[in-house]
């Protein structure tokens, strides 16, 4: 099977920069702070923020996958894009070799934003990729960007 792609769409009412810095740029910090039940640290492995970087996102004690790495692949903050690939992690193993995520914040006419995910899933030869484990990892991401739009409407200020 080859690479399995999917595309979603997202609105909010938030700035496009303002969720740009909260969930991109300050993601080691923000996600184990409002999300301690599932992200325990994210730590840079190596690099310096940009374009190569290595970061481990360990998760908390009882969730069914322990770490995953991701290299960051381009950061754009004039554009609101990012690029990243998970290249490591307990749940990879057996079936992927990698998966690439692009994300696009756009802002919108009434103050907020659109945002886009591309998602290329990279199996191992002869993997067939799981769409309930494609879903259950959607649903996952939107719990992070509802977590810190949540935030961000409950503290106007952050990020300003």
């Amino acid at each position: 099977m080859g690479v399995v792609s999917l595309t979603d769409e997202f609105t909010s009412p938030v700035p496009a920069g303002k969720l740009f810095k909260a969930l991109i740029l300050d993601a080691d910090n923000l996600f184990p702070k409002l999300m301690p039940q599932a992200i325990k640290s994210i730590e840079t492995v190596e690099g310096n923020g940009g374009p190569g970087t290595i970061k481990k996102l360990t998760f908390a004690e009882g969730t069914h996958i322990k770490y995953v790495k991701h290299r960051i692949d381009a950061v754009d903050e004039e554009k609101l894009t990012y690029s990243y690939t998970l290249i490591e992690g307990d749940d990879l193993v057996d079936k992927i070799e990698s998966v690439s995520y692009e994300i696009k914040f756009e802002a919108t006419p009434d103050g907020g934003c659109k945002g886009t995910d591309v998602i290329k899933y990279h199996p191992k030869p002869g993997v067939q990729i799981d769409e309930e484990e494609v879903k259950s990892g959607k649903q996952k991401a939107m719990a992070v960007y509802k977590a810190v739009e949540a935030y961000l409407l409950a503290n106007p200020e952050a990020y300003a």
